[in-house]
């Protein structure tokens, strides 16, 4: 079953619903790039790995270690015979949003990737916290960065809103291959249907909170309860 709504469903969006589907989308995604792109290229999940102090109080009530340890993947494109990295595919958390030293340590890797010879495509289907420093971001919903590295500082970029469907992407690769490409909206229907979400998200409510026009145009999307 693809998910009712027209583009982002937003109760995807919930703190309990999204970690599931960020480790089922980027998956899909590489699968998806993959058979686009071999043999030429090598696709791989890989992952960032945050790593933090926890405050002693937090330590002695929790019986844990003085350091807590938090994986997030994205997706690498690489060259198969050199195995140089030629495309970044990230999906943003909402960590990456957010102030504290998840989204220090993000931007500090975005910095080296947007400074190497290697192209960046970022995805960001949350609405809450602080989208990603660009100039000129117009105002949006959701929003999609392709960076080519021979095009820097210029971006692609698709500003999206919350009635919008969600676009076909190309994700950028070396001469004289031409683009691969990512169908956004026909993942999500994907990866809505693997997690039988209409199961269960919309026990919840969308965070953040939609607007009363929002609200009201949403309702004629939500599925009526499963018994």
């Amino acid at each position: 079953m693809p998910s009712p709504f027209p583009g982002m469903n937003p109760y995807i969006e919930q703190d309990d619903v999204w970690h599931d589907f960020h480790a089922r989308f980027l998956p899909a995604a590489a699968e998806a790039i993959g058979s686009q792109v071999q043999p030429d290229y090598i696709v791989k999940i890989d992952e960032h790995v945050y790593v933090h102090e926890l405050p002693s109080e937090p330590r002695r009530l929790l019986g844990r270690a003085d350091l807590s340890v938090e994986h997030e993947t994205f997706i690498e494109i690489r060259d198969r015979r050199s195995r140089e990295l030629v495309c970044v595919v990230e999906l943003l958390s909402p960590s990456n949003k957010r102030p504290g030293s998840n989204r220090e340590q993000y931007l500090a890797k975005r910095r080296q990737i947007l400074n190497s010879p290697a192209h960046l495509v970022e995805i960001d289907l949350l609405r809450d916290g602080e989208p990603m420093p660009s100039e000129d971001r117009p105002p949006c919903t959701y929003s999609i960065m392709v960076s080519r590295a021979i095009d820097r500082p210029e971006a692609g970029f698709w500003s999206i809103g919350l009635r919008d469907r969600l676009p076909s992407i190309p994700i950028p690769l070396r001469p004289p291959h031409t683009n691969a490409w990512l169908d956004i909206q026909a993942l999500l229907h994907r990866v809505y249907d693997a997690a039988g979400y209409q199961l269960y998200i919309y026990e919840g409510t969308p965070s953040p909170g939609l607007s009363q026009d929002d609200i009201a145009w949403s309702r004629q999307f939500i599925p009526a309860p499963t018994p």
